[in-house]
């Protein structure tokens, strides 16, 4: 029982639905992983910048905050220091110069004075305060808000932080005094001042980087998966084509090899008496052979200039002789076809650097096409003319045209506007594919004007080397 076409389809349009899926898939994961490492990258420097900048403001707040206060402590060193006599009672200069300070030892009550504003009200009291040593380390005199944790002994130390049972921390500078008459130490200024708005402040920051970075990074995320996307976008539609041409390339040479198979089949149920069916046959394989073999050299000449495998050094080619050859070529089967084909030659010769076999083709393709899509009582004419240091081959018909929509493939491979027509004359839809390859390799621009009904005009533009004006 003979199986249905239609049925025969299934398995393959299985397979080809599969391998779709398949490659989807394939891309889709490629993607993701591009999108993961992507962000992972984004991430670590995004860290690792977060974590350097979080340090240096750290730093950098540190060192200024101990600048004020080494500040300070010179503005109360320059101006205490010379009113330390050397022999008097130490109590009752230090309440002479520093009213508002607490003797040790003494009943402490904070009564601010104009004196006390200037001495050490230089700065916010509620920050900072004073204390006042002698030379062997006892304690004088004190502000009123230093800690109550501090313990009455010096430490020596030039910078001291400690942290205070309530959890404040504090920092504080040390410096030595010398009385008026005395090269010897008088005792110790030591400075200090509350951390709670520098503390306060690195929370802060620490708050912005702990809600700043997943933000980031999540808009990192996001963007690599976009940036992935148009990372994978050229590969994926590359892939498109090369599975469109394979799908092309399978379709155009299922044709003529089905019918050489069905002639083939033919050929051998005819008796060998009838003769002449059998030349008949074998004149249509001869012609679906030349059909296959003209499909594969387009292929095959088509990947070569791709690739540019096999590439010779360029020559200069004379423009003129080339056009004129090919309208003497092309002109038989333009009077078959009942088509006016002419040509418009400069009476200087142009000349242009590049593989005279290749721009044959080119322009072969262009009168071939324009030939085929004219019809009869048609002009096809063929013109080279110069502008400044280009060239420029024009091909003009009077023929069908193309749609707008149709020009922005023309140049695509296999892509025919009449399938049916192109078919019927032999073409293999790979004429101007071919055309615009060797255009490329040539660094030359090939582009075209169309009106559908009333004809078109392919235009080659191509550096000159010389011309004999």
């Amino acid at each position: 029982m003979a199986v249905p076409a239609q049925l025969k389809l299934f398995p393959v349009l299985a397979i080809v639905l599969i391998l779709n899926m398949n490659s989807y898939s394939l891309f889709r994961r490629s993607r993701l992983r591009l999108a993961l490492w992507y962000a992972g990258v984004m991430g670590v420097i995004l860290s690792v910048s977060g974590l350097g900048m979080y340090r240096a403001m750290v730093q950098t707040n540190w060192a200024a905050m101990e600048r004020e206060i080494e500040s300070i402590a010179g503005t109360l060193h320059d101006s205490v220091e010379p009113l330390l006599p050397p022999s008097e009672e130490p109590t009752a200069v230090l309440q002479q110069i520093f009213p508002d300070l607490c003797l040790s030892g003494q009943p402490c009550k904070a009564t601010p004075t104009l004196i006390q504003r200037h001495t050490i009200g230089i700065s916010d009291r509620t920050t900072y305060y004073i204390r006042l040593f002698n030379h062997q380390g006892k304690l004088l005199a004190f502000s009123p808000n230093q800690p109550l944790s501090l313990p009455p002994t010096l430490n020596r130390s030039s910078w001291q932080t400690f942290r205070t049972a309530k959890g404040i921390r504090y920092h504080q500078f040390t410096t030595i005094l010398h009385s008026a008459n005395a090269d010897s130490s008088w005792g110790y200024l030591q400075i200090g001042r509350t951390l709670e708005h520098f503390d306060g402040e690195i929370r802060r920051i620490q708050w912005i980087m702990t809600m700043g970075l997943p933000i980031a990074l999540s808009l990192v995320a996001t963007s690599s998966w976009w940036l992935s996307g148009l990372a994978m976008q050229p590969i994926y539609q590359s892939y498109q084509q090369q599975q469109q041409f394979t799908a092309n390339a399978a379709h155009e040479l299922r044709s003529p090899l089905a019918s050489l198979l069905a002639t083939v089949e033919a050929i051998l149920r005819i008796p060998q008496s009838n003769q002449q069916d059998i030349q008949i046959m074998l004149h249509t394989v001869e012609r679906q052979g030349r059909r296959l073999s003209h499909l594969i050299a387009d292929l095959l000449l088509l990947t070569s200039l791709e690739q540019n495998s096999g590439a010779k050094p360029f020559q200069p080619c004379c423009l003129n002789d080339l056009v004129s050859d090919l309208t003497e070529e092309f002109l038989e089967l333009a009077t078959a076809a009942d088509i006016n084909l002419k040509s418009q030659l400069p009476t200087y010769e142009v000349y242009a650097l590049g593989n005279e076999s290749q721009l044959y083709r080119l322009v072969s393709n262009l009168i071939d096409n324009a030939i085929q899509y004219t019809p009869k009582c048609g002009y096809v004419t063929v013109s080279l003319v110069k502008s400044d240091y280009t060239a420029v081959i024009a091909v003009k018909d009077t023929g069908i045209g193309i749609a707008l929509d149709d020009q922005k493939r023309i140049f695509d491979r296999f892509y025919r506007v009449d399938g049916d027509r192109s078919r019927k004359t032999g073409g293999t839809g790979l004429g101007l594919a071919i055309a615009m390859a060797i255009a490329q390799k040539h660094q030359a621009h090939l582009k075209i004007e169309s009106q559908v009904g009333i004809g078109s005009i392919f235009t080659l533009e191509v550096k000159i080397v010389s011309s004999n004006t």
